[in-house]
């Protein structure tokens, strides 16, 4: 059922939009007794996750007992992340997931479903996993809440992606992830169907039918002016992922006319501390780059590779050397193998050789930034040539040069024409 929608290209949701859309909806839900929340992690600050998330605390008071970011594989949020985001909600509310541990399994996906999405590239099962918190029977609404945008693993983030792997466990994280690799980034980017989301459909159908789940979708866009909510879609079934995922493709999909030469993104430090995230630059924007182009990343929060420390480890073991040495690696080596979304990371981490990956790191040297691959270049100089501050996002001349600028990698997915 669909509790409500508002959104199109040019429509701009104040707070008060949010909060109206958000308490119709919950009205039309009627009464619950105790609610479980699922929002995004800092690295989601733009989705507005966090004021829904506090407008929803606010709405139920008490009766929202537990709050459970999606963290996937990202580390625990610091108490000032969750003040910044989540405002005056208490900070006792937040629990930590933990994706090695404290998991449920709802079911298993067979592995002829798996090659049958594949076209017979993979043909392992699949379990659902999530934290053994939302099969909790005394929790009678919970609220998944987040931002609907292109996704290098799924296609389209969020909607069943927040339970399944925002709060699954390793296997199933890691056999997703690499489904998505295996099966061809630029074949999933963009695209609400994907052999990813077939899993997961799959799941909710067959296993998390009786999770009294309700989704809170936002759609963002970037603007000169800072993110703009472009919509909001509140529902219980994947209505409004769809009508979401369809809107974002409007809104978050940059289609160019020819490929860019010259690319320079900024990641802001206190969402882009680790290439695990950062690669956003590069899975955004590799369909939009041109044979023989330059990607620079200015990158001042950068200090890991992996935010977990296992997934740390074999990014600097291994480093990002393309798809084909990477399958290569994982059929010979045990810890690529038990650590596939590793393996589907450095795939997705690299340009395949098309085009450069110039670096530039707030904290890691420019030893450890050649060591897995990518060029490096000094923050402070390439902060100088091409400052943020006076960069617009799209075209930009620089000292003669026209480079495309990108503030925020995370808000958008950029193609050419012949790419998509």
């Amino acid at each position: 059922m669909l509790y409500y929608q508002r959104g199109s290209e040019t429509d701009r949701l104040t707070p008060d939009d949010l909060q109206q859309g958000l308490t119709e909806a919950l009205d039309r839900l009627g009464p619950r007794n105790r609610v479980l929340a699922l929002p995004p992690d800092i690295t989601r600050f733009y989705s507005r996750a966090g004021d829904l998330t506090r407008l929803a605390w606010q709405y139920y008071g008490n009766r929202m007992t537990d709050i459970l970011p999606a963290l996937g594989t990202h580390v625990a949020m610091t108490e000032p992340e969750i003040r910044r985001m989540f405002g005056e909600v208490p900070v006792d509310l937040f629990r930590v997931h933990d994706w090695r541990n404290s998991l449920a399994t709802l079911g298993t996906v067979p592995g002829e479903f798996i090659s049958e999405v594949s076209e017979g590239k993979l043909d392992y099962t699949w379990p659902a996993q999530v934290n053994a918190l939302l099969t909790d029977k005394r929790f009678d609404l919970i609220l998944s809440i987040g931002q609907v945008v292109p996704h290098e693993v799924i296609g389209m983030a969020n909607y069943n992606k927040n339970v399944f792997v925002g709060t699954g466990g390793a296997e199933g994280i890691n056999k997703s992830h690499f489904l998505g690799a295996v099966y061809g980034m630029e074949r999933i980017m963009g695209r609400a169907d994907s052999p990813v989301r077939r899993v997961l459909n799959y799941a909710s159908e067959h296993f998390a039918a009786d999770l009294p789940i309700v989704y809170v979708q936002t759609v963002v866009a970037a603007t000169d002016n800072g993110p703009v909510i472009r919509g909001l879609f509140i529902g219980d079934d994947i209505e409004c992922f769809t009508l979401a995922a369809a809107l974002s493709l409007k809104v978050n999909f940059k289609m160019l006319d020819t490929p860019l030469k010259k690319v320079v993104v900024y990641l802001e430090p206190e969402e882009f501390k680790s290439t695990w995230l950062g690669n956003k630059s590069i899975y955004r924007t590799r369909m939009a780059m041109a044979d023989g182009g330059e990607l620079i990343v200015l990158a001042p929060g950068l200090k890991e590779f992996g935010e977990d420390p296992e997934i740390d480890r074999l990014i600097r073991k291994y480093g990002y050397v393309g798809t084909d040495r990477v399958l290569e690696l994982t059929r010979e080596n045990d810890d690529l193998q038990n650590n596939l979304s590793a393996a589907a990371h450095l795939i997705h981490g690299s340009s395949e050789e098309r085009f450069s990956i110039t670096y530039c790191p707030g904290h890691l040297t420019q030893q450890e930034i050649e060591s897995v691959n990518f060029q490096f270049a000094d923050l402070d100089g390439m902060q100088q040539q091409y400052n943020p501050a006076t960069l617009k996002d799209g075209f930009n001349t620089v000292r003669g040069e026209e480079i495309f600028y990108i503030s925020n990698p995370g808000m958008g997915l950029w193609s050419w024409r012949d790419k998509f």
